[in-house]
């Protein structure tokens, strides 16, 4: 037996020599395959880079093609492989793009399908992509970190970051790295930055024969009347005080006047009280708030159906003039009805505070463009982007090529042609203009300039009424922050849960289905669902957000 395992001993010792030897030739084959693949890829960056010219255009002297995955928009056309845009552009860059277009329907599936299955675009672009998205796959090196591209050849951009440097911040992740390029609203664009605003019927007023409501109290007086007596004059008591297709506009608009919100759209804000952030929802302030909504719902003077009202019996009422008072965009361009509303004010509330807080950081969306590693041209790619950024481009996202879908006028301003506002084939206005633009329906990687877009936003009556806005609206308004992988885990899991109740029982407070006398019963129940970790979570984040 022991010659045997003697025997047996050696034939192993040998097999285990014969193992090593090979392993070793095949990680030394390995390693010099990484090496000549390595030499490759670095002479193939420096014939980019040779190829590259740093500024002006063409971008670069012999064409390239990008492989661009991109989300569409319903709105938008269904062949960006032959549009106005990108083939004006593609004769100015020489950069050529071949579009891959998904329906936003199925974007998400589709985008995840292209990440896992190694054969990647060289691009990203209106994506979709979440914070947890960029963090992953740019911990994984998929997407490759912008920052040195940004500081080399995006000087638009940079200028920007330079400029304000809490845009900065909002799209720098826990790692220091920026993964991807953001749709930013240009923080001079304050009505755009607004977005929704609270509307007065000002006929109604004037027939009432009150002013514009100054406080939450006035406000309550006016709908009162609005309810009461008969401002349209039709003697059907049709009037609906305040109207809307969901309540939050409402919570929004009223929020600054109970001393919430300090920090723009958030379910934090900073403590007035002490250095450090609070949950709005068990704030006594915000139940000071849901007291006085509710009491505006029992009265019949907001309408009952606002939790469940189709978007377009919304519009159907509105259109009629059945509304004392909304928070919408502008009644001229979406109701048809303008001239009779006025914008509102920022309401002084019981204790005295007044502000306007229902407003969005410039850093709209952030997932917008990514550059993956497949990328062989990554310089040329962040210079074909950055146009979008600068004056120039921002004028070509929005308005097109002068003469063809626009013209000057003598002051400076732009215009679209007739042959865009007014379709020789009888199509909307965003159906023609989609045949030569994209930006309809899409958050795309640039900047939106109140100088070029043609949104409702740019209407004389929308800024008008932000500018009433502006002197109440916070100094600082914080972006949607980053989280690490563990917290973005636990907000996914604790973080709905708790975001899901508060939402649920704001309604129910304010219907009167739960009474007001729950309250501690409500903020009990939050806090047992983990809201320590929770706001941990928030503060840990805005601290992070503060170094960057």
């Amino acid at each position: 037996m022991k010659i045997i395992d003697y025997i047996k001993g050696g034939l192993v010792l040998k097999l285990n020599k014969v193992l090593f030897l090979i392993t070793t030739i095949v990680l030394l084959l390995l390693v010099a395959c990484n090496n000549d693949d390595f030499k490759d890829n670095k002479q193939t960056s420096e014939e980019a880079l040779e190829n590259l010219n740093k500024s002006g255009m063409p971008i670069v002297n012999e064409e390239v093609t990008l492989d661009i995955f991109a989300g569409k928009a319903p709105a938008n056309s269904d062949n960006w492989n032959d549009i106005m845009i990108w083939d004006h552009y593609s004769d100015m860059t020489n950069i050529n793009v071949n579009w891959e277009l998904v329906p936003h329907t199925s974007l998400g599936e589709k985008r995840n399908l292209a990440l896992a299955s190694g054969t990647l675009p060289d691009v990203f672009y209106g994506a979709g992509l979440t914070n947890l998205d960029l963090l992953k796959y740019g911990e994984q090196g998929i997407f490759i970190p912008l920052n040195d591209l940004i500081d080399n050849y995006a000087p638009n951009l940079k200028t920007i970051l330079d400029d304000n440097p809490d845009i900065r911040k909002a799209i720098t992740f826990p790692d220091g790295n920026i993964y991807s390029l953001p749709n930013i609203r240009s923080p001079q664009f304050l009505s755009m930055l607004v977005g929704a605003r609270p509307w007065i019927n000002q006929e109604w007023l004037n027939e009432l024969g009150m002013d514009i409501p100054e406080s939450t109290e006035e406000f309550y007086q006016y709908l009162k009347k609005v309810k009461e007596e008969d401002p349209n004059g039709n003697g059907k008591a049709d009037e609906i005080p305040y109207g809307g297709n969901v309540i939050d506009p409402l919570i929004g608009w009223l929020k600054g006047s109970f001393g919430l919100g300090n920090q723009g759209k958030h379910l934090f804000d900073m403590d007035p009280n002490e250095d450090k952030l609070r949950f709005i929802p068990v704030a006594d302030e915000y139940k000071e708030m849901l007291e006085y909504v509710h009491k505006l719902y029992s009265e019949n003077l907001i309408e009952q159906n606002i939790f469940s009202i189709d978007y377009n019996q919304y519009l159907s009422n509105a259109s009629e003039e059945l509304y004392g008072s909304t928070v919408f965009y502008d009644p001229e361009e979406v109701f048809g009805i303008g001239e009779s509303y006025e914008g509102a004010l920022a309401l002084v509330g019981p204790d005295g505070e007044q502000a306007y807080v229902d407003v969005d950081h410039p850093v709209y969306t952030m997932g917008n463009l990514s550059i993956t590693s497949e990328n062989e041209n990554p310089e040329a790619t962040i210079r074909w982007l950055d146009y979008f950024y600068g004056d120039e481009g921002a004028k070509l996202f929005y308005m097109g090529v002068e003469g063809e879908t626009y013209k000057e006028n003598s002051d400076g301003s732009v215009e679209y042609l007739e042959k865009i506002t007014n379709s020789a084939e009888g199509l909307t206005f965003e159906q023609e203009l989609s045949k030569y633009l994209i930006w309809i329906g899409t958050a795309a990687p640039g900047i939106v300039k109140q100088e070029y877009f043609r949104g409702s936003e740019t209407t004389e009556a929308s800024i008008k009424a932000a500018e009433k806005l502006e002197p109440y609206i916070p100094e600082e308004i914080w972006p949607k922050f980053t989280y690490l992988k563990e917290e973005n885990d636990t907000l996914s899991a604790l973080g709905t849960d708790i975001e899901k109740y508060v939402s649920e029982m704001r309604d129910k407070f304010i219907t009167g289905d739960v009474p007001l006398t729950e309250w501690d019963n409500y903020v009990e129940t939050i806090e047992n669902m983990g809201l320590e970790e929770y706001m941990s979570i928030q503060e840990s984040a805005y601290e992070r957000y503060q170094s960057n």
